[in-house]
């Protein structure tokens, strides 16, 4: 099959890459359309030390499949592929499995190829009136609403989403559903048009007050979002952190012992829920779209998808 693969150090396109072959409880599923965010980027950059097909974010129709319940569905699925024996999958999930691979990020080939495969008990069926273009969001927005698992939001909390991105706009729609007080910041106006578009209040982060908030969610994807969200975070607040980059980082931490901050680390989602959202026309998710691609060019995407201010690059094997 045709794949994007990375391998020392270098993407390339792969056009007799070994197509996967569904083990027992699996599922092959072709893959209808996938989506570029920032994790794939720094993997490119060397996060994880990941080698073989990246990609996590992916609408498709299941081929194969013991159980033939699923023959012909269209899903997306969680990308924690866990043993689902250990204390963890059986108490919290297999979000933290210390034996999981990660779908395109670790130990498992993932969504920017013809075809993947997934355990059945990852897969969520899309909903009839769900398009692909809609589903491929499924994965980050079920990310944004992990934080509403994380932290009990009162709707009199002042919220600040740093970071004016992806990712950032949809944890900003989730969370003002939650909060009547509640800000995106980017780092220019250019940066927040498309939150402004879809209603969203802004402000640029530059601007922010010090110590002004009860809730600050960093999602600007560098090192340097982090002290500007501390910076505004207020004393007793908390600091939810989204980013994953490869990018070391010094961090002054001097404030969160002084203001005796709390810092949550929020990663991977609830997808029903995602989904029953997106069913409901609910969240905007065709507005962050910039442009899409075939496999064929995927090269291409990856270049466009790494320039700054650009909103979902897609890519349709």
């Amino acid at each position: 099959m045709r794949a994007i693969v990375f391998e020392d150090g270098a993407l390339r396109i792969e056009e007799s890459y070994p197509e996967p072959v569904a083990g027992n409880g699996e599922a092959l599923i072709r893959v209808l359309l996938a989506g570029i965010c920032a994790t794939d980027l720094e993997i490119v950059k060397g996060y994880m030390g990941f080698t073989g097909v990246p990609g996590h974010e992916f609408v498709g129709v299941v081929e194969k499949c013991a159980d033939a319940e699923w023959l012909g569905k269209r899903v997306v699925g969680s990308i924690n592929l866990a043993c689902g024996k250990c204390q963890t999958c059986l108490g919290s999930g297999p979000e933290h499995c210390r034996e999981r691979s990660v779908l395109g990020i670790f130990h498992q080939d993932g969504a920017f190829a013809e075809y993947l495969t997934l355990p059945v008990v990852n897969l969520h069926a899309v909903p009839e009136g769900v398009a692909d273009d809609q589903a491929v969001f499924t994965e980050p927005l079920a990310a944004a609403l992990r934080i509403g698992d994380q932290v009990a939001i009162q709707s009199f909390h002042r919220i600040a989403v740093v970071g004016s991105g992806r990712l950032g706009v949809l944890i900003a729609q989730v969370l003002s559903r939650l909060s009547d007080d509640l800000t995106m910041f980017g780092r220019s106006k250019d940066s927040l048009i498309i939150a402004e578009r879809i209603g969203l209040p802004t402000g640029l982060a530059q601007d922010a007050d010090d110590n002004g908030f009860d809730i600050v969610v960093e999602a600007t994807g560098n090192p340097e979002g982090f002290m500007q969200s501390l910076r505004m975070v207020k004393p007793l607040g908390i600091l939810v952190l989204k980013s994953t980059f490869a990018q070391k980082a010094t961090l002054d931490l001097t404030k969160i012992v002084v203001g005796e901050i709390t810092v949550i680390g929020s990663r991977c989602g609830p997808f029903a829920p995602a989904l029953k959202l997106l069913a409901a026309d609910q969240i905007h998710v065709r507005a962050l779209i910039e442009a899409e691609y075939s496999l064929a060019n995927g090269l291409r995407a990856f270049e466009h998808a790494a320039e700054p201010g650009v909103k979902k690059i897609l890519i349709r094997p």
